[in-house]
C-alpha cells in the first residue's frame, strides 16, 4: 500500500483563531493556560482532518505559537542570555519576547524563509553556548496525539538546516554594536556573514546530544517515524557543511531512535543524491513540485532498505494538480519500489489556504481551477488509490480533475488580446529614465528643497479598530460608497495633520482604505481573483491572503490617484504616492504556472507604469514602489540568479520609466542580505531606496559603502515589529554609523516599514523620536 504523510497543515486555523489567541494573550485578555488550551484544540482539529483526509503519519511539532525555527531553539536551549533565561523550561514570556521583543530587549532577528513569504526567528549562536533541552512541548504535543489514537510523525528542523540558518554572534560586545546580521543569500538561502572568531558549525558537536536525546525519548514514547527536515541541503553549501551531514546522520544513528525520514524541499537535491541514498536513514523526502527531474537520479539504484518520500502534489501554490501527469510521474517509482513508495505534498502545507470548501463566494469555473491544503490532501488520497487499486478506482475523480483542467486552459478569461499587444510592442526595451540620476537628482532638488537628513515614513499608518470595521461594513453593504469615502478621506486628514505636526518632511496618505499592500491593487487588476479566507501566515500573527493570478494582467482604470490627489490637497509638503511593484506584487500573489514567471511580472509592470503616469498628471512628485520581495524571488541555486535579476530589475524600470527629471522615485525593500546582489539592486535605478537596518544595527550599509551605491539611501533606524520604542539617542548612534560609511548628503531618516500593524500609542512616540533624532543630526554635521 502506497503510504500518504504530510510535512505540515496550516496551524492558522480555518478563522485565523491561532491569531486571536496569541493576540490577545500579548493584551493580557488571555492567560496561558487558555492560550495553551486554544492550541490544543487547533491541534486536534487539524490532526482529524488530515486523518480524514487518508494520512497515515500526522506531522507533530509543525504546530507553533510564532515560528517552528524559534520552539527549536527553545527546544535545544539556544536562549540569547540577555533574556534573563535560568529556568528549566522555556516560559511564554520568554517565548514571545524572544519573538517580539521587550521594553529592555530588542527582538531577535527575523528573516525569509528560503524563498518563500514566510519569516522565521534566527538563531543566535555565541562561542561558549551549551545546549540542553529546555522544552517538552514537542513531547507534550506526541502525547495528545496518541492519545486521540494518532499515528504521529515528529517534524523537527534537523541540525545541518538549523545552524547553517542561524548566526555567530560576540557576547563581549554590546548588543548595540553586535546588532541582528541578516543572512548572507538571505531569505534562508546562504550562510550568515560571519563577524565573530568562531565559526557555528563548531557547535554541532555540542547539539547533537540533544538531537541525540529528543530522538531516544520518542523512540521510548512508542514513535515509529520522526521527520529531520533538512531543505539547507537544497542551497549551495560549503563542502565541510556537506561532509557535516553524513557525519551528523552517522552519530544519531548510532543511539536509540525512531525511524528518521530526512526531508528536503524548494528545489532539487540531486548533486546530493549519492551522499543522501547511503546515510543511515531510513527514507527520504523529495520535492518533485520543483524539481522533478531528480526522481530519476535518486531511482538509480535506490538502496532496498530505504522508503522514498515523494513530493507530488504542490504544497506552495493553489491550483489543482493535473492528476494524470502526477500518476505518470510515480510510476516508474511504483514500480521499482512498491509499498516502500510515500506521496507527499511538496513541503509543508503551511504556505497554502487552509480550505477551499470555505470559499463559497468565489465563481464556480474559478473555484474548479483551485486545491487548498485540505484538498491537496484529498489529491494525495486519491493518487495513493490509483497506484494501489488501479485508475477505474478513481476514475470519476480523474475525470474531475480532466474537465477543471480543459476548462481553465480554454477558458477566454486567461488571455488578453490588448495585453498580448502591449507585451509584443515592449520588445527588448530595458525601462531606463530618459536621464542618469545625477540629472535627475538635481532637477528634484530644485523642485522639492528637502533639509539635510529629510524624515518620511514607509507608507502605512495604524489600521486601527475603527478603520477595519468600516472596511468591513462596506463590503457588507452596510456603508454607503459616499460614507465610506467620508470615513477614509477623515482618517487621511488625521494622518497628514498628524505628520505635519510631528514635523516629517515628505508625508504619506497613511493608506487607510487598503487591506493589504498586494491585495488592495490586485482587487483592481485584470486577471487576479481573491478569496475571502485564503490566509496564510507571514510571520507571527501577521497572516496575509495572497491573490490568485489565474489570467494576463491588465489595470482597468486608476487605482490609487483619487486618494493621493485628495491627500495632497491638504499640506504644502511632498507627499508620496504609494504603489506595490511588480516583483512583489507577483511574490506576494498566487502566480499561474501556465506561463513563466517573468512574463508575468512584465504584465504587472506596463500595468502600474500606467499608475505612475497617472499619479504624475495628478501633481503628485514623489512616488514609492515598493519591492520588499525582490530578494525573496532569487532563485536557491546560484546558477539561475542572472536570469531572474535581469527580468527583475527590468520589470522595476518599466514600471518607472515614465517618470521625469524632478519626479522622484523610491523603493522599500525589507529583511534581506543586498551584498551579492547590489549590482541588480542599483541597476534598479530608484532615486532613493528604503531598507530595514535597525536589527542589523545598520551593518547592512557596509555592503552599500563598499559597492558605492550611488543614488540616496533610507536606512530604516527603528524596528517597526516590535513594541518597543527606540529613544532619540538611540537613533542619532544609528544615524551616525550611517553617516560614517555613507556620505551624509545621500541619508534620509525613516522607521524600517509601514506602521500598519502598530498601534498610534508605540508610533506617535518613535516617529517624535525619529524627528528629533533627524534634527540632532543636521546639529552635528552642521
Amino acid at each position: 500500500m502506497t503510504r500518504v504523510h504530510n510535512l505540515g497543515f496550516p496551524r492558522i486555523g480555518h478563522k485565523r483563531e491561532l491569531k486571536k489567541a496569541t493576540e490577545a494573550y500579548w493584551a493580557g485578555e488571555m492567560d496561558a493556560n487558555q492560550l495553551e488550551a486554544q492550541g490544543a484544540s487547533l491541534r486536534e482539529r487539524h490532526w482529524r482532518i488530515q486523518q480524514t483526509c487518508g494520512v497515515d503519519l500526522v506531522p507533530v511539532g509543525d504546530f507553533s505559537f510564532y515560528d517552528q525555527m524559534l520552539d527549536m531553539s527553545c527546544t535545544l536551549g539556544a536562549i540569547p542570555p540577555r533574556y534573563g533565561f535560568a529556568g528549566k523550561q522555556v516560559d511564554h514570556d520568554t517565548f514571545f519576547a524572544m519573538a517580539r521583543g521587550s521594553q529592555s530587549q530588542p527582538a531577535m532577528e527575523m528573516t525569509k524563509w528560503f524563498d518563500t513569504n514566510y519569516h522565521y526567528i534566527v538563531p543566535e549562536f555565541h562561542e561558549a553556548m551549551e545546549f540542553s533541552l529546555r522544552s517538552d512541548r514537542l513531547f507534550d504535543q506526541v502525547r495528545e496525539a496518541q492519545a486521540l489514537g494518532l499515528n504521529p510523525k515528529p517534524v523537527l528542523i534537523g541540525p545541518i538546516t538549523y545552524l547553517w540558518l542561524g548566526k555567530e554572534k560576540d557576547l563581549h560586545t554590546p548588543i548595540e554594536e553586535a546588532g541582528h546580521r541578516h543572512q548572507e543569500g538571505c531569505a534562508g538561502h546562504g550562510a550568515a556573514a560571519r563577524h565573530t572568531a568562531f565559526d557555528r558549525l563548531d557547535l554541532l558537536a555540542r547539539i547533537l546530544p540533544v538531537y541525540a536525546q529528543i530522538l531516544q525519548r520518542l523512540a521510548e514514547m512508542g514513535v515509529e517515524w520522526v521527520e529531520m527536515d533538512e531543505p539547507a541541503l537544497v542551497l549551495d553549501l560549503p563542502t565541510e557543511w556537506v561532509q557535516a551531514l553524513k557525519d551528523t546522520y552517522e552519530k544519531l544513528s548510532l543511539g536509540k531512535h525512531p525511524k528518521i525520514l530526512l526531508a528536503t524541499y524548494f528545489e532539487s537535491v540531486a548533486e546530493h543524491a549519492d551522499l543522501l541514498k547511503a546515510l543511515p536513514v531510513a527514507g527520504l523526502h523529495l520535492d518533485l513540485c520543483r524539481a522533478p527531474a531528480q526522481r530519476d537520479v535518486f531511482l538509480q539504484n535506490y538502496p532496498g532498505d530505504k522508503i522514498l518520500s515523494l513530493g507530488i502534489v504542490d504544497g506552495r501554490n493553489v491550483w489543482r494538480t493535473d492528476l494524470d501527469v502526477a500518476l505518470e510521474i510515480l510510476a516508474p517509482a511504483a514500480r521499482q519500489l512498491g509499498d516502500r513508495l510515500w506521496i507527499a505534498p511538496s513541503c509543508s502545507l503551511m504556505h497554502s489556504p487552509v480550505d477551499l470548501a470555505q470559499e463559497q463566494e468565489l465563481d464556480a469555473e474559478l473555484r474548479s481551477w483551485l486545491a487548498f491544503a485540505v484538498q491537496k490532501l484529498d489529491e494525495l488520497h486519491i493518487l495513493a488509490r490509483a497506484l494501489d487499486q488501479g485508475k477505474d478506482a478513481v476514475a470519476f475523480e480523474l475525470a474531475d480533475a480532466r474537465k477543471a483542467a480543459a476548462s481553465r486552459k480554454s477558458s477566454p478569461r486567461i488571455h488578453n488580446a490588448q495585453v498580448e499587444t502591449r507585451m509584443a510592442a515592449l520588445g527588448n526595451d530595458d525601462g531606463h529614465r530618459s536621464s542618469p540620476y545625477p540629472v535627475r537628482a538635481k532637477a528634484q532638488a530644485d523642485r522639492f528643497h528637502l533639509p539635510p537628513f529629510p524624515t518620511t515614513t514607509i507608507g502605512s499608518f495604524p489600521q486601527t479598530p475603527e478603520i477595519r470595521r468600516a472596511r468591513l461594513q462596506h463590503r457588507k453593504g452596510e456603508l454607503t460608497d459616499a460614507d465610506y469615502r467620508k470615513a477614509m478621506e477623515a482618517e487621511i486628514a488625521h494622518v497628514v495633520k498628524e505628520q505635519e505636526r510631528l514635523g516629517l518632511d515628505v508625508l504619506v496618505h497613511g493608506e487607510p482604505e487598503r487591506n493589504d499592500m498586494v491585495e488592495y491593487f490586485g482587487e483592481q487588476l485584470a486577471g487576479f481573483a481573491f478569496t475571502r479566507h485564503g490566509w496564510v501566515q507571514s510571520y507571527g500573527s501577521r497572516y496575509v491572503k495572497p491573490p490568485l493570478i489565474f489570467g494576463d494582467v491588465a489595470r482597468p482604470r486608476p487605482m490609487t490617484v483619487e486618494w493621493a490627489r485628495y491627500a495632497q490637497s491638504l499640506t504644502q509638503r511632498p507627499m508620496k504616492g504609494m504603489l506595490t511593484g511588480p516583483v512583489t506584487i507577483l511574490q506576494w500573489s498566487f502566480v499561474r504556472d501556465d506561463q513563466p514567471r517573468e512574463r508575468t511580472a512584465l504584465q504587472i509592470a506596463l500595468a502600474i507604469r500606467d499608475e505612475v503616469q497617472d499619479l504624475i498628471q495628478a501633481g503628485i512628485g514623489i512616488i514609492q514602489i515598493d519591492e520588499p520581495a525582490y530578494r525573496e524571488g532569487l532563485p536557491l541555486k546560484r546558477k539561475d540568479w542572472d536570469h531572474y535579476l535581469a527580468w527583475a530589475s527590468r520589470a522595476f524600470r518599466i514600471s518607472a520609466q515614465m517618470a521625469p527629471d524632478d519626479v522622484q522615485i523610491h523603493t522599500h525593500m525589507c529583511y534581506s542580505e543586498f551584498n551579492d546582489i547590489l549590482p541588480a539592486i542599483a541597476a534598479m535605478d530608484a532615486d532613493v531606496i528604503t531598507i530595514e537596518t535597525s536589527r542589523s544595527q545598520m551593518e547592512l550599509l557596509d555592503a552599500f559603502a563598499t559597492f558605492n551605491y550611488p543614488n540616496e539611501i533610507g536606512p530604516g533606524v527603528y524596528d517597526i515589529h516590535s513594541p518597543r520604542v527606540p529613544s532619540v539617542e538611540e537613533m542619532v548612534q544609528l544615524l551616525e554609523k550611517a553617516a560614517k560609511v555613507l556620505p551624509p548628503q545621500r541619508l534620509w531618516v525613516n522607521p524600517d516599514c509601514g506602521l500598519k500593524t502598530r498601534k498610534w500609542a508605540e508610533v506617535t512616540p518613535a516617529l517624535e523620536h525619529m524627528v528629533k533624532a533627524a534634527e540632532e543630526m543636521r546639529k552635528r554635521l552642521g
